[in-house]
């Protein structure tokens, strides 16, 4: 055993002088100066000697490189010190890289103009805009539903945009829709209602039950429209599906985002892609039904569109009008804030003003 506490003696004697140094006053500024120390000095140091011990070809690794010739009896007792010795060497080699990375962060610190003591400069915390926490409000009541979330193109075909959905190039709906055009087939989305089209055509003859959020495009500009704005558009599919379900999914929606005094109509419209079709309106936010400048003295307050699937366009995409029913809303989640929070104009949710942000 003579080799194992060698080496245990060279190995306490080696670390003694190194912790020395580590806790003389200024060592890690460059004392002692005739032996060139300083924080990289006494780093590098400190890495050798822990490789001389620990690495590979290290003094303790030879160690373990011997125990084969020695005889089986003694293996067990030898094999058990050099792992002692190893256990002490590792917990003193980490001991000793704390003290030299401390030292290293108080010269830091020390050679410094920077005062430590003072408090340091406040970050203030941002939050999510009024938009994005209506939107995942949305997304998170329908997905508690059983709603899954869908996503489609937002510079996207003709096809998808209109045609599949019972809108033909000559359909005088399409004069409602201001579309910003790329060329002649493809278009900046008008609405999300795209996502039934591409959703339905890879998803064939399964019930549907899905949400889609995402940015639509109109050439409109005035205090409540954006050329660019957030709609979210429902769609439900499956045998046997009425309007009863659609008013119901949405009398829920509606109690949940404006509260449980929410009531609600519907009055009939039309859109191309549903039928029967209706606008849904809310009892006013602010006045509670009684009317104001708000709701222009109705009580109530229109907030989007819904209705059955049109038949046509299960026929567009492949499925079954006979075999299946469905119904589709959709509403504009700008339209949806500025009504929960008051906002009297659309265009202070696009100026990143930090003074409008920070009351949410």
């Amino acid at each position: 055993m003579q080799p194992i506490d060698e080496i245990r003696v060279r190995l306490d004697g080696d670390m003694q002088k190194l912790e020395s140094l580590v806790a003389a006053p200024g060592a890690v500024a460059g004392a002692p100066a005739n032996e060139g120390e300083g924080a990289k000095a006494l780093s590098r140091q400190f890495e050798e000697l822990k490789v001389r011990y620990l690495g590979k070809k290290g003094d303790i690794s030879g160690l373990l490189r011997v125990m084969g010739t020695l005889a089986p009896e003694a293996r067990p007792e030898y094999g058990k010190l050099v792992n002692e010795l190893r256990d002490i060497a590792e917990a003193r080699f980490a001991a000793l890289q704390a003290k030299i990375q401390e030292a290293e962060i108080a010269d830091s610190v020390s050679g410094s103009t920077l005062d430590a003591t003072l408090p340091g400069y406040r970050v203030p915390l941002g939050s999510l805009h009024p938009m994005t926490q209506v939107r995942e409000e949305i997304i998170s009541f329908f997905q508690g539903l059983g709603f899954e979330l869908a996503l489609a193109p937002e510079v996207d075909n003709d096809w998808y945009n209109f045609e599949a959905l019972n809108i033909p190039p000559d359909h005088p709906s399409r004069d409602m829709h201001d579309t910003f055009y790329v060329d002649d087939k493809v278009v900046l989305r008008t609405h999300t209602s795209n996502v039934q089209v591409h959703y339905m055509e890879t998803h064939q003859d399964q019930p549907i039950r899905i949400i889609a959020p995402g940015f639509v495009y109109r050439v409109d500009n005035d205090a409540t429209h954006s050329p660019m704005f957030q709609q979210v558009e429902c769609l439900v599919v499956d045998k046997d599906i009425s309007f009863a379900n659609l008013k119901g999914t949405l009398f829920l929606w509606a109690r949940h985002m404006f509260g449980t005094e929410t009531t609600m109509r519907f009055r009939p419209s039309y859109f191309p892609f549903t039928e029967p079709s209706a606008e849904m309106d809310v009892s006013c936010y602010f006045c509670k039904g009684q009317g104001c400048r708000t709701c222009k003295q109705t009580g109530w307050i229109e907030i989007g569109g819904c209705g059955s699937v049109d038949p046509n366009v299960f026929g567009k995409v492949g499925w079954d009008p006979e075999k299946y029913t469905g119904f589709a809303f959709g509403f504009g989640i700008d339209r949806i804030t500025m009504l929960k929070y008051g906002i009297p104009d659309i265009s202070h949710l696009t100026r990143n003003d930090n003074r409008f942000l920070r009351q949410f």
